[in-house]
């Protein structure tokens, strides 16, 4: 089965943060350069999305990988569709962020 890989508008966002945030530490060519790694690597979800960790008691139907150990992809996989839930740089604290969303 392939799947479809969607972003959600908050994970959209989080791209944009973490490519404004490389951008003015190293320089915009770096920034895209991983950023668009990024992207490409969750678009790789659509032949094996499963390899993710499944994180039940964070969020129902959560996953979580790993992009070079400085970034952690959170998604959900509903029928054929992946949805990129969002991308966390740097120690960010995603358990807390995507438990908050829920109580919003």
């Amino acid at each position: 089965m392939t799947y479809t890989v969607v972003f959600t508008p908050e994970a959209e966002e989080q791209l944009a943060a973490i490519y404004r945030y490389i951008a003015t530490a190293a320089s915009p060519v770096i920034a895209e350069r991983y950023t668009g790694a990024i992207v490409e690597f969750c678009e790789g979800l659509v032949m094996f999305p499963e390899r993710g960790a499944i994180h039940d008691d964070i969020r129902q139907g959560l996953r979580v990988t790993n992009y070079k150990k400085r970034s952690v992809i959170a998604y959900a996989i509903d029928g054929d569709r992946v949805s990129i839930i969002g991308v966390f740089y740097g120690g960010q604290d995603y358990e807390a962020a995507l438990q908050f969303e829920l109580d919003s």
